[in-house]
């Protein structure tokens, strides 16, 4: 019976018993009969609020299970859906105090480049994890959910594997990623005061080059062609390809990733990337494609081969005596005079004691990768092979035909010549300009 109801009759019950009574006491007065009456109203009224009693245990029991069972359904819908989602590779959502905790308050700076700084911390639930905050105008909900979305729903070998996001309201955001534990390639190729650990200087032998070129075109080629919406990353640098404990590169950083439908040819948007990689349709207003991601592949393939940035201020002694020195331009005279081996970076071709890579290097591979490049930057996209192709041309599927000759005239987009003093103020003289790690944005206009 419903608890309302019994109330109710136990109520009736209880009303009608003392005025019972009370009409006895009016017509027998204190005779024996009036107590025996009196006795059986009293044991009905008992009997009653027993009856009560009882209904409002059983209803506390029968409440008190159906809450165990709603918990206890409600804890194996949870494990099965975080089960799920760790089956599937989806983020987890951190929250910010947990962060805090595990970054010791964001102290284990990793990187402080754009877009957006890196620190490492350790928790119970993502085990030495980078967390990589998102900050700033340009840097809203619709670029943070636009990362959240593209990172998780892509899960390749070659790609850094998200862990998590937090959201934290009226303050930065996080995305959280796994640990890589060799850093940027960008730290193994280039010369720099930075050490191994036994003193030596970082130089990445020829054979993990070779590799790192192939793992990172096949998460490209993954990205371009294998995903339900094609991704395209947008910023392709050697401080976005990480080495893990076995050298094998892993792309990471998809804060400036587009998807595009498999119907698009090309889409439109701001300028986004890092100075030196920027294909030449972003400047001249002609749509971007996977083949922009092509052409900044092919940029650190140049820089994968000869040791040094593609863009440099060299020379010492005062500013109006240094140069800009174009890399991609060297490259194509020595191909065209038959001296591919003279860009390769000379530290690889000094024995082991002396600091470099010990030899070893595969004058075909140079062939293959300078090719390649070549292939990549071309100045028409059209020309551009497609990922999928260069992982075919690099694991000697397709032969590598010669590339043709091309204007680069990204050289002149970005005031780059060989005239003394171009641009000398912009850094110190052996500094590239993707050694500043400078990302920007700046929209396109273009009149009616």
């Amino acid at each position: 019976m419903e608890p309302r109801k019994a109330k109710i009759l136990a109520g009736a019950t209880f009303t009608g018993v003392l005025i019972l009574i009370l009409v006895l006491w009016l017509c027998l007065g204190p005779s024996k009969t009036f107590f025996l009456l009196g006795g059986i109203g009293v044991a009905v009224i008992l009997s009653v609020l027993l009856w009560v009693l009882l209904q409002h245990a059983a209803l506390d029991r029968r409440r008190m299970s159906l809450v165990r069972r709603s918990a206890l359904e409600g804890n194996e819908l949870r494990l099965e859906y975080s089960f799920l989602r760790k089956v599937a590779g989806l983020p987890t959502k951190f929250r910010y105090k947990d962060l805090v905790a595990a970054t010791d308050h964001f102290q284990a700076l990793l990187t402080a480049a754009p877009p957006a700084p890196s620190s490492k911390g350790y928790s119970r639930t993502a085990p030495r994890s980078p967390s990589r905050g998102i900050e700033g105008a340009e840097h809203g909900d619709h670029e943070f959910r636009s990362e959240v979305s593209a990172v998780a729903s892509v899960q390749h070998v070659n790609l850094v594997r998200l862990l998590g996001y937090c959201l934290n309201p009226g303050g930065p955001r996080f995305l959280v990623y796994e640990y890589i534990h060799n850093g940027s390639l960008a730290s193994w190729i280039f010369p720099s005061d930075r050490s191994n650990g036994s003193g030596e200087r970082r130089c990445l032998p020829w054979p993990l080059r070779y590799g790192i070129a192939v793992d990172v075109a096949k998460a490209l080629a993954y990205l371009h062609h294998d995903c339900r919406s094609r991704v395209l990353h947008m910023d392709i640098k050697p401080e976005n390809i990480l080495l893990d404990e076995g050298f094998r590169a892993l792309v990471s950083d998809f804060g400036l990733s587009k998807l595009m439908g498999r119907d698009q040819s090309r889409i439109v948007t701001t300028i986004r990337g890092t100075k030196g990689y920027l294909a030449p349709e972003w400047f001249l207003e002609n749509g971007i494609s996977e083949k922009s991601d092509i052409y900044s592949y092919g940029m650190v393939l140049l820089e994968l081969v000869g040791g040094r940035r593609n863009v440099m201020l060299v020379g010492d002694g005062e500013p109006s005596e240094r140069q800009w020195s174009y890399f991609p331009k060297i490259v194509a005279e020595k191909v065209r005079e038959g001296k591919t081996m003279q860009v390769v970076d000379e530290r690889l071709l000094q024995p082991q004691g002396g600091g470099g890579g010990g030899g070893g290097v595969d004058e075909r591979q140079v062939k293959t990768l300078v090719y390649v490049a070549l292939w990549c930057i071309q100045e028409n996209p059209k020309l551009r092979p497609s990922m999928a192709r260069v992982v075919d041309m690099l694991e000697g599927r397709l032969p590598v035909d010669t590339p043709p000759e091309t204007e680069m005239i990204i050289v002149d987009i970005l005031s780059i010549n060989d005239r003394p003093g171009a641009g000398a103020g912009a850094g110190p003289a052996g500094v590239g300009i993707g050694s500043m790690n400078y990302s920007f944005a700046a929209s396109i206009l273009s009149g009616r």
